[in-house]
């Protein structure tokens, strides 16, 4: 009768870990960070196929996505399908592709961090030469490996609402272990941060 108990009280023990342990994941996978698996070529060279990340679901319930961020949002056109993909333009910002280069806010970005510099194609949103004014609650998102990659381009501008989170930290492979920068941050190139801060004074 002793070992029963004992056996029971284990039981009842083990099962209240688990229980607590599943409340915690699912707070933590609900309402802060949740893990995503990059799928595809489209952010290479920064990000390749089958990396995991986490993404941070909270710091946009206290500011809104800053420009260079990297972000995952369900897809316009499946919102069962989640992208990542890379802020270039946010509200009140104007964004144009011409001659194979993107301009924000009327200044051509030196983008030294995506694969083919000077071949920013256009697409069917985002004719050459035109450019496009991002309205509030609207973000205009593109993938780093231009040449490869369906973004804003392509199928237009994405919503705030649809936007799950900041990409902040990369847990697989063990090579790339760490945070994620933004933009900024991953270059430390005065051309582009001044290219940035340059567009958005002069709106």
């Amino acid at each position: 009768m002793f070992l029963l108990r004992n056996l029971w009280l284990f039981f009842l023990d083990f099962l209240e870990t688990i229980v607590v342990s599943l409340a915690i994941f699912a707070v933590v996978y609900i309402f802060l960070f949740q893990p995503h698996q990059v799928d595809g070529r489209s952010m290479e060279p920064n990000f390749h196929n089958a990396e995991y990340i986490l993404t941070d679901k909270i710091s946009y319930r206290i500011h809104t996505p800053n420009r260079g961020d990297v972000v995952v949002f369900h897809s316009p056109q499946d919102e069962r399908v989640d992208f990542i993909k890379r802020i270039i333009g946010i509200p009140g910002d104007t964004v144009m592709v011409k001659g194979g280069y993107a301009y924000l806010n009327g200044v051509k970005l030196n983008e030294a961090y995506i694969n083919d510099p000077g071949q920013v194609l256009p697409g069917r949103f985002m004719r050459d030469g035109v450019e496009i004014d991002v309205p509030p609650g609207q973000y205009l998102v593109m993938g780093d490996n231009r040449l490869h990659s369906s973004d804003s381009r392509e199928w237009g501008l994405v919503s705030e609402t649809g936007i799950v989170g900041r990409a902040f930290f990369r847990y697989w492979p063990i090579p790339v272990f760490g945070t994620v920068p933004t933009a900024e941050a991953e270059l430390t190139m005065g051309s582009v941060k001044g290219a940035i801060s340059t567009g958005a004074a002069g709106k």
